[in-house]
């Protein structure tokens, strides 16, 4: 009971701390129908969409606003970004919900908050200009919205990646993907990086998750045509999306948009409500990373076991092989790019690159120092 009351409580915090949408239209008998993911929900008046977190009431669409689940300074490499601005710090901040529901998720305390009756996550009040002052302050390079699903909490992202962008800094998603036209359109100005978490390459597996494969790849063909900086990354699920035909379908596709594209593929390990598989092991990392290479994709990564999968924590030269960035899970151990190019024979690296490294804050997640400005709503 004492959950349910608490589940109740955020709930109305949430929808207290609210604004209009943008990406909306209004349909008859006071519907509406939200744009911000794949999903495109029709919204009956007084009902929430799948997210749980944008509402309709009296024919008006209400999207979160002025909070956050939670901050976190996170290395990009964490992220996971690995030709994006290398060694920076990431100020990461998410809100509360998501438009899937994946058994796996491990950031499920904010993501299923609204769903999940043990995923309380009370969220901390936050300004757009509290967030980027608390940002340079940390000595952040990248600011990114991540931890929730961050289509379905756009308005608020735009709002501050406009006061990022005003002070400087790149900004990022850390997103599932489940994009529409008019939601890519209307971040297009305001991010620069976005990593997608491709999760297979079946629609039925998609469908266990929550939502379907189509607009999925889609949003990852318009990122690429868009010129928003794009990584991949897959966690490698054993007996859930690990087979060789699933695996060689996703690549051949990654590789039809740009062979250029980086390819995470990174270790499962059991968490929330998928506790039947395997952990994924170095071997597996190793089989899928070649039917990567096979399929003709230049930059692909392993993750999540470092120092167990060779040298594929490492950038290299696609043209002479050598090694550009040495990598020991987040920590960077070695960099021998030149604004961007190989320096022994000057290939241009395809990625978003400083003029020259200027160092690792630190190669760890850490909560942000000297006192964040940011308090808790819910009491």
């Amino acid at each position: 009971m004492k959950r349910e009351v608490a589940v109740s409580t955020l709930r109305d915090v949430v929808y207290e701390n609210v604004r209009e949408g943008e990406l909306y239209d209004k349909l008859d008998r006071n519907r509406v129908r939200c744009y911000a993911c794949g999903h495109c929900c029709p919204i009956p008046e007084g009902q929430p969409g799948v997210c749980k977190v944008r509402y309709n009431r009296g024919g008006t669409l209400y999207v979160p606003w002025g909070y956050v689940g939670g901050v976190q300074c996170d290395p990009i490499e964490k992220k996971p970004f690995f030709h994006a601005y290398p060694g920076s710090l990431a100020y990461s901040f998410g809100m509360l919900g998501c438009d899937l529901h994946c058994g796996y998720c491990q950031n499920w305390v904010t993501s299923q908050a609204l769903r999940d009756p043990h995923a309380v996550s009370p969220p901390l009040e936050a300004s757009p200009e509290a967030l980027v002052r608390d940002a340079l302050g940390q000595g952040a390079k990248v600011l990114v919205s991540t931890y929730n699903e961050p289509l379905i909490t756009s308005e608020w992202a735009v709002a501050v990646f406009k006061e990022a962008k005003a002070a400087g800094l790149v900004t990022g998603f850390v997103s599932n993907g489940n994009g529409t036209p008019q939601v890519l359109e209307y971040l297009r100005p305001w991010v620069d990086l976005y990593k997608v978490d491709l999760k297979g390459f079946s629609d039925r597996h998609y469908h266990e998750l929550g939502g379907r494969i189509g607009p999925i790849l889609e949003t990852i063909r318009r990122l690429h045509q868009m010129g928003i900086w794009l990584e991949i990354v897959t966690l490698l699920i054993p007996g859930f999306n690990d087979s060789p035909d699933e695996l060689r379908g996703l690549t051949d596709f990654l590789a039809s948009v740009s062979p250029e594209i980086p390819w995470h593929v990174t270790a499962f390990h059991k968490d929330y409500k998928m506790n039947a598989p395997e952990d994924t092991r170095p071997e597996d990392l190793l089989r899928a990373a070649e039917i990567g290479k096979q399929a003709g994709l230049r930059y692909i990564y392993a993750g999540n076991l470092p120092g167990m999968v060779g040298d594929l924590e490492d950038t290299r030269c696609h043209s002479c092989g050598e090694v550009l960035i040495r990598r020991h899970g987040y920590l960077v151990e070695d960099y021998r790019l030149t604004e961007g190019r190989c320096r022994s024979c000057a290939a241009v690296i395809p990625g978003r690159w400083a003029a020259k490294f200027e160092g690792q804050i630190a190669d760890r997640p850490f909560l942000p120092r000297r006192g964040s400005p940011l308090v808790t709503i819910l009491n």
